[in-house]
């Protein structure tokens, strides 16, 4: 034994078989086999396990039971429901060998059926729907593996009424029943018909994210940034306001006063979009940095099984990994117990194989029942003391498209999101222009660009202004810089905590910009006309602009500022 890593003599088991270890059955998953020494990590605590104890396998790989009581439930890293585990112990203290199924195999769903008797299934194809939650439809699907690819069977019974998901809800001529409760291994992707290049944005309501680096349904992300910066804050945000339908929320290694902070609030939370409670439509996996680490390895993976299982079902869903440098740092754990080669900075050789294998199951699906659902992969990185240039978030660079790269120099200002606009970048712009176009205004990609230039330009001038002062830099350098600190200030930050500012629709976002331009402009043109820039500075309603955020009647009130800039600037001249 060292650590979470546990060999065995004598034991008949496959590459990631689970097995339960010692007389307290720890589980546990093979992950290496040679001759007759089998290598498992345990995913419990080890100390007190003794050499000659038993080991029982399984004989499965690891899985997550899939079907309806995944919503509003919290699981820790090997879906292990945390309130039954609770209700188990009479203790919020976990006891090692404790196991419980994922969802409740005893309660009953009321069962619509979308099928009859004699109509034709594919794999994949749903025959009933579930109430899951007042948010979610859960759609009751015949499993993939149940028929071969392009092969259909005929339903031969089917019922409708109250079950549990265990009990046969519908029969097929190849001898399949059909029940709500399906299981999955975790390291295997759910099979899809096509994978599509995503053309719908994921919209969060952020106005740096939506404005300047979005993200497409099915895309990846990257957040990285030092510690206070506000990765987790960023990622509560998305969660709670991105137009997912499901949320899959996973705390990999996170300290333990953040995932009771997601656990209290969530439950809270409305959802903005329905009114309902946020939680109908998230699944939390919460694991604590003083859990077993060999955990934080599989609850990655047990986050994105369930958002495949949603996707399936034509969902659109927003999985939110925080943090996968922790995860990485399990996979470095367990790499040095079993004394692998170590690459950079001690991260096993496959670190960016492993990362690669993650985010690729990410993305805009053509499902198998001919559906079309999507899985955006959202996940935060934990560079130590900020630095960019360590392993994972370099590997994690080289695989997902859109970057939001956090500044502590930003966080320290109190600018929040502190997302640097210079380091962060997205690669979907092109190829989500067209719906901000059809669905906002015919200029949005044109707006965002001059918002970029000047933003550049305020980059460059800084450099100047700490070498020489403001004063010395020609009048229409200084307003240059005026209008960055408007975009600054008004467009870039957002209050978190503010009722309205906290969510911003791309209406809102694309009023405001057009707003700091109309003062832009009309400011130069005062400008050009011979108006000394401390006037034009110096104007009553342009400071107003910061004030369009925590406007309820945004509408209104930017119609009424632009107008106002106008008369007030061209009366200058």
């Amino acid at each position: 034994m060292s650590g979470p890593v546990v060999s065995a003599r004598d034991l008949d088991a496959r590459m990631n078989d689970v097995v339960y270890v010692g007389d307290e059955g720890l589980m546990g998953e093979v992950i290496e086999i040679e001759g007759d020494i089998t290598t498992i990590q345990v995913y419990e605590e080890t100390s007190g396990v003794a050499p000659g104890e038993p080991v029982e396998n399984t004989g499965e790989p690891l899985s997550v039971d899939l079907g309806p009581g995944m919503l509003d439930a919290i699981y820790d890293g090997v879906q292990r429901p945390l309130d039954v585990l609770e209700g188990k112990m009479g203790s919020p203290y976990l006891d090692r060998g404790v196991d419980a199924p994922g969802i409740d195999l005893e309660e009953e769903w009321e069962f619509e059926p979308t099928v009859e008797v004699g109509d034709e299934v594919g794999r994949g194809d749903v025959v009933g729907v579930v109430e899951e939650t007042v948010t979610i439809d859960h759609k009751v699907m015949v499993p993939p593996d149940a028929l071969d690819e392009g092969e259909t069977t005929e339903v031969t019974a089917v019922e409708s009424g109250s079950f549990d998901v265990t009990e046969t809800v519908a029969e097929l001529a190849n001898g399949t029943d059909v029940s709500m409760h399906q299981e999955w291994p975790v390291r295997e992707a759910r099979p899809s018909e096509n994978k599509k290049t995503p053309r719908t944005p994921l919209v969060s309501g952020q106005r740096i994210l939506d404005g300047l680096f979005p993200i497409a349904k099915g895309g990846t992300a990257a957040i990285p940034g030092p510690f206070g910066s506000g990765k987790t804050v960023t990622q509560h945000q998305l969660a709670k306001y991105a137009d997912a339908d499901i949320i899959v929320y996973v705390g990999c290694g996170e300290r333990g006063n953040e995932m009771t902070e997601v656990i209290e609030d969530f439950p809270e939370l409305e959802d903005p979009a329905n009114g309902n409670p946020l939680m109908a439509r998230t699944s939390l996996i919460a694991n604590t940095s003083n859990m077993p680490v060999a955990a934080r390895e599989s609850c990655i993976y047990t986050g994105i099984t369930i958002a495949e299982y949603y996707r399936d079902m034509g969902y659109d869903v927003a999985l939110m990994a925080d943090s996968t440098s922790r995860w990485a740092e399990a996979m470095r754990e367990i790499s040095s117990r079993l004394e692998e080669m170590p690459g950079e900075e001690g991260y096993p050789a496959y670190l960016a194989a492993r990362l690669a294998q993650f985010y690729e199951r990410a993305g805009y699906f053509e499902n198998v029942n001919g559906t079309e659902g999507s899985v955006s992969a959202i996940g935060a990185v934990s560079p130590p003391g900020g630095d960019f240039s360590e392993p994972v978030t370099q590997n994690t660079l080289r695989i997902v498209k859109t970057f939001w790269a956090l500044d502590a120099d930003l966080a320290e200002r109190r600018h929040f999101p502190s997302i640097n606009w210079n380091e962060s970048y997205s690669l979907y712009k092109d190829q989500l222009d067209p719906w901000f176009e059809d669905e906002v205004a015919d200029d949005w990609a044109e707006k965002r660009q001059w918002a970029v230039d000047v933003l550049d330009e305020e980059t460059e001038l800084q450099e100047i202004v700490q070498l020489v002062g403001k004063d010395a830099l020609p009048d229409d350098q200084q307003l240059t810089l005026e209008v960055a600190r408007y975009l600054r200030e008004a467009y870039l930050q957002q209050n978190a905590f503010h009722p309205v500012d906290t969510y911003c629709p791309p209406e809102k976002t694309y009023l405001m910009l057009t707003t700091i331009e109309t003062f832009n402009d009309e400011a130069f043109k005062a400008l050009e006309a011979g108006v000394p820039v401390e006037e034009i500075v110096d104007t009553e309603s342009a400071p107003r602009i910061n004030r369009i955020g925590v406007q309820e009647d945004y509408e209104e009130y930017v119609e009424e500022l632009k107008a106002d800039i106008t008369e007030e600037l061209r009366s200058l001249y």
